[in-house]
């Protein structure tokens, strides 16, 4: 679904971000992208997504690249950020209808997408008040709808879990789990190690800028002296 081969970011000031690093995301899979601050993840996810530009390397999903074919190459994905910024005034059924205007959803289809996942997300009662209105943990149920909605067959979040409540990332880990089955791709960031132990098929650990660990749980414990869980093993893994 996605390659990522020998990619460098490096800004005008002469920072490399991130440097030569290499990976794929398979079709089925959820691969987890776990690294300290600061360590490359959001610069990696932003040049996936086409925010950032690549200065060498290459980057592809589902065999194209952003300059052959950006709009192909955009439909394929739903990006969801750390922080995502909603429009806030409207209200949480425009959001949607806007979103799902733009990916020419008919009007059926949105429907009985967005009742499944409001059972699963809990903001029905929300939908008619405008989104300024929103706490944050609203705002990121609301934008992983908006992600959703479109069916794409690859999910990109950046720290997904941040600001759900227990009901909320329970509901969230089954509906990647189900997507996987169907065989669509999930690629995230997170710093909780143990949501990353418990769902992702395989792992990459990026430190200053480059892979230090790619595979299974099970083959990158073996890099490290501590086995019992992910968290130890990425602590030891990046010095922290």
């Amino acid at each position: 679904m996605i390659e990522v081969k020998n990619f460098t970011k490096a800004y005008s000031n002469g920072k490399i971000a991130v440097d030569d690093i290499s990976f794929d995301v398979r079709n089925g899979e959820i691969f987890g992208f776990l690294g300290p601050n600061g360590a490359g993840k959001s610069t990696t996810i932003k040049s996936i997504v086409g925010i950032n530009s690549i200065t060498s390397g290459s980057i592809t999903m589902g065999g194209l690249t952003m300059d052959e074919d950006p709009i192909s190459y955009k439909k394929q994905f739903s990006y969801v950020p750390d922080n995502p910024e909603l429009f806030e005034n409207y209200s949480g059924y425009e959001y949607i209808n806007f979103l799902a205007d733009i990916y020419g959803i008919d009007e059926q289809t949105r429907k009985a997408r967005l009742d499944y996942y409001l059972e699963f997300f809990d903001i029905r009662m929300a939908m008619g008040d405008q989104i300024e209105t929103y706490s944050h943990g609203m705002a990121q149920r609301l934008a992983l709808i908006g992600a959703l909605i479109n069916d794409p067959d690859l999910l990109i979040l950046d720290e997904p879990m941040v600001g759900l409540d227990a009901k909320s990332a329970y509901n969230l880990k089954n509906i990647l789990r189900q997507r996987a089955k169907d065989c669509k791709s999930i690629f995230f960031s997170t710093h909780v190690m143990s949501v990353a132990q418990e769902l992702c098929d395989r792992i990459a650990i990026i430190n200053k800028g480059k892979i230090i660990a790619l595979g299974t749980f099970d083959e990158i414990k073996n890099q490290s002296s501590h086995k019992e869980n992910l968290e130890a093993v990425f602590l030891e893994l990046t010095d922290e």
